[in-house]
């Protein structure tokens, strides 16, 4: 059972269409700040993220969607398959294994920072896992690090397929969900503070328009997630096109492409183990 919580806030369920938290209603006003860990793994920076989340607060906000990854690159939190920054340095030295330098906190640890700040605040964390676009590593990152271990490879597609970029992926969503976070002593998938697991933003495969290759990825992960997490709510991260499980609908996307990306809007959130749904608004102007 997961441990008690002294703040008295519970894990957020849902209950049919609704969502409710120690059995009362809890209605999401949210907003969405991808660089928030980013900033937090930086001192000069840090304050960056308290002010934001306050502000937010102040202003009726209980919901904060965010990145829980940063794969290769510039502080990254997944160095490679298998090897993440969280080795217990001191914030004010340098840092060996992930080279950020003086200064600079290692990143599981800005990430403990964030959820630490969003309980201060009462902010629930929408946490995204990974990246459909080459922005903070994401697909096209991990398909790379196959490449250089010997894979076939050919598309950044091949990430939904890949037997082997799959475990990778799911190897970081392990390390994630089972973190300690080091400012709490509160395991992640017990930290009622975190609203929901996102699996990609913005997934798409291009590579098959059917939609039947994104959908096996879904299961797949959603069951794997859920396995060690069964109690947290768990969304896709699409944008919300309709694909070809619904052809009636698909005149309401944006345009025609957006029904050949490989996303089904409908078909997707019906898999087992998903069971909060989100759309990405973009505005016309």
């Amino acid at each position: 059972m997961p441990p008690d919580d002294a703040g008295n806030r519970a894990v957020v369920e849902r209950q049919g269409p609704h969502l409710r938290a120690s059995g009362r209603p809890f209605i999401v006003h949210g907003f969405n700040t991808y660089w928030l860990m980013y900033f937090a793994a930086d001192p000069a920076t840090r304050p960056t993220v308290t002010a934001a989340l306050a502000e937010a607060a102040g202003a009726g906000l209980n919901v904060c969607r965010t990145w829980a990854f940063n794969d290769g690159g510039y502080r990254a939190l997944q160095l490679k398959p298998f090897s993440y920054d969280e080795e217990g340095l001191p914030v004010n030295g340098p840092c060996p294994i992930s080279m950020h330098g003086v200064g600079f906190c290692i990143m599981f640890s800005a990430l403990d920072f964030v959820i630490s700040e969003a309980r201060k605040h009462k902010m629930r964390l929408i946490l995204s896992l990974c990246n459909n676009w080459k922005d903070y590593g994401g697909k096209r990152q991990y398909v790379r690090w196959g490449k250089e271990a010997g894979l076939d490879l050919t598309s950044d597609d091949d990430f939904f397929s890949d037997s082997t970029i799959k475990s990778y992926f799911k190897a970081f969503a392990k390390a994630v969900l089972t973190r300690i976070n080091t400012i709490t002593n509160e395991v992640y998938k017990y930290d009622p503070t975190i609203l929901a697991w996102e699996l990609i933003n913005e997934p798409r495969c291009h590579s098959d328009p059917s939609g039947d290759t994104l959908q096996a990825w879904i299961e797949e992960m959603a069951s794997y997630v859920k396995s060690i997490d069964p109690v947290h709510l768990l969304e896709i991260g699409v944008e919300g096109f309709y694909g070809p499980s619904t052809p009636e609908l698909l005149h309401v996307n944006p345009d025609a492409y957006s029904g050949t990306v490989g996303t089904d809007f409908i078909r997707n959130h019906r898999a087992l183990g998903i069971n909060l749904a989100s759309v990405h608004i973009y505005s016309d102007t």
